[in-house]
């Protein structure tokens, strides 16, 4: 768990206070929305000053446009001319001049590095970083030879990483008449399936595997073709993940295939940038009168399951610009899906979201037939099962659809905990026509006596008989009460921003440690 300074949450530099301060926005003038910006890009305006030419920068000529009328910054080597963007930023001007002139790549994925930066700014590309002089890399790049060689289970030699060699991941694979076998051998003993995410489509294989903050992958366009559907089998004691194909044919492969992208690579998750997948929309159903739940179904080719406390990306082209915004998914019901995780349906993801009328985003989501497809991200999030691990009381606050993470962690909790004593989720809308399943809050306090619920409304109508109000530290400290006086607790939070933000401080106030509270952001 993260440690929190009694001065400040999130602790500087951690993800959690990267990940609130990526959702903070400022109110921008009228005429400046997403919507604004994607019809300036249409427009045919010359967005980057160069008239229609792309040109080498340097260092030295980058850092020159470091003022807000003049303001150019580098992304993973292509160089933007961010000026005429400055007030459509929902994050406001001053966040987007912390890279003025400079190499924003960190900051930006820091911030929020699902964001499809080349889609968004496409018309204001100025060009390429000129590349610098290197002295020598033979010890660390493989040779043309190398990398163009078909794939037969022998693992090239990759950059070196500064780790050591005994853990990092290698893959191998067999064959026999009907089937073929890909074997990664991961070098952990606590690897589970949740840590795998595979895709197999149009005889593409690509298979990755998470070891702590890195991530593994084997990426193939496959010899010769196979069904669609593939086995991944996960030995968790051993750290090995098996993938088994099935041959449309009964040949013998001479080798597994040509390498795409980044196979064969062993390299931070952070540097690996964000895979998308298909899944089809089969069905949505209302929850309230402007929440919808939403169920995916993952192709036949994939195998990804999304860890407790995780988000993914949703992304849709709107307007020929590619808009991406994070869900947390939940279950499809609070009650009668409670059961032995291990059991849960593998093959759909469940997503509660609120649409917006006047949206950008969700009334084009809202209008999806079911049937047809939607963009879905690997998941992401630094929430951990470890932290709720020999937790005696647990304590949800939410806010509106910052209700979603606390689904899957109460399912979690309820049904594989022993140690846990109590979960108390305080839950805070606006009126009694917002309360995200209700009745299947309150049936669930009925069926577990170690679950109990208290609906808070900050505009409710005249016969509402509950408490009303905002976060406040009057409400946290009835709220947040030990089952005995050294019981080891945990606080999740969720919500908009300045709810988390105030509530931490209430929590804080009141003398909880920053070990005891996680944050859930995204």
């Amino acid at each position: 768990m993260l440690n929190i300074p009694s001065q400040a949450f999130p602790a500087p530099g951690s993800q959690q206070r990267v990940a609130v301060a990526g959702r903070s926005k400022v109110p921008l003038k009228p005429g400046r929305s997403l919507m604004d910006w994607i019809r300036l890009t249409k427009s045919g305006k010359d967005l980057t000053g160069l008239k229609g030419r792309l040109i080498e920068v340097t260092e030295e000529e980058l850092s020159k446009h470091n003022k807000k009328d003049d303001c150019w910054i580098c992304i993973r080597g292509l160089v933007y001319n961010v000026t005429p963007y400055m007030e459509y930023h929902p994050g406001g001007e001053d966040e987007l001049m912390k890279a003025a002139g400079t190499d924003g790549t960190d900051l930006f994925d820091q911030v929020h590095r699902w964001v499809n930066y080349e889609s968004m700014l496409k018309e204001c590309l100025v060009g390429r970083m000129a590349l610098k002089p290197v002295a020598s890399f033979k010890e660390t790049c493989p040779t043309v030879s190398e990398e163009e060689r078909v794939l037969n289970g022998m693992l090239p030699k990759n950059k070196v990483l500064e780790i050591s060699k005994e853990v990092i991941p290698s893959y191998d694979w067999f064959q026999t008449d009907g089937s073929v076998t890909v074997v990664m051998y991961t070098k952990q003993k606590s690897m589970n399936s949740e840590l795998v995410i595979a895709d197999l489509q149009e005889d593409r294989l690509r298979g990755e595997i998470i070891v702590k903050d890195y991530s593994y992958l084997i990426h193939v366009e496959l010899s010769c073709a196979v069904h669609e559907d593939m086995i991944v089998q996960v030995s968790e004691k051993v750290g090995k993940v098996e993938f088994v194909l099935k041959k449309k044919e009964t040949l013998s492969w001479k080798n597994l295939g040509q390498p795409l992208e980044g196979h064969n690579s062993f390299v931070k998750c952070t540097d690996r940038g964000l895979y998308y997948r298909k899944c089809k929309l089969i069905s949505k159903a209302n929850v309230t009168h402007d929440t919808r739940l939403f169920c995916l179904m993952l192709l036949p080719g994939t195998h990804l399951q999304v860890p407790v406390g995780h988000h993914i990306y949703l992304k849709q082209t709107i307007s020929g610009t590619e808009i991406v915004k994070p869900y947390t998914p939940v279950s499809s019901s609070l009650v009668s899906t409670f059961k032995d995780p291990s059991h849960n349906d593998k093959m759909h993801i469940f997503f509660m979201i609120k649409i917006y009328p006047s949206g950008l985003f969700t009334p084009v989501l809202d209008s999806i037939e079911i049937g047809e497809y939607i963009s879905l991200s690997n998941p992401e999030g630094n929430f951990i099962k470890m932290q709720a691990e020999d937790v005696e009381d647990l304590f949800l606050l939410a806010a509106g659809t910052g209700f979603t993470p606390m689904v899957k962690l109460l399912n979690y909790v309820l049904t594989s905990s022993s140690s846990l004593s109590s979960v108390k989720l305080m839950f805070f809308n606006k009126t009694e026509d917002d309360i995200l399943w209700r009745n299947q809050l309150k049936q669930l306090a009925l069926n577990d006596a170690r679950f109990d619920v208290e609906f808070i409304l900050s505009k409710p109508n005249k016969e509402w008989t509950g408490k009303q109000g905002n976060i406040s530290s009057s409400l946290l400290s009835e709220f947040v009460k030990r089952s005995k006086c050294d019981s080891k607790i945990l606080i999740c939070i969720c919500g908009p921003l300045p709810f988390m933000e105030q509530g931490i401080q209430f929590l804080q106030d009141l003398g909880i440690s920053g070990e005891e509270i996680h944050c859930f952001t995204a």
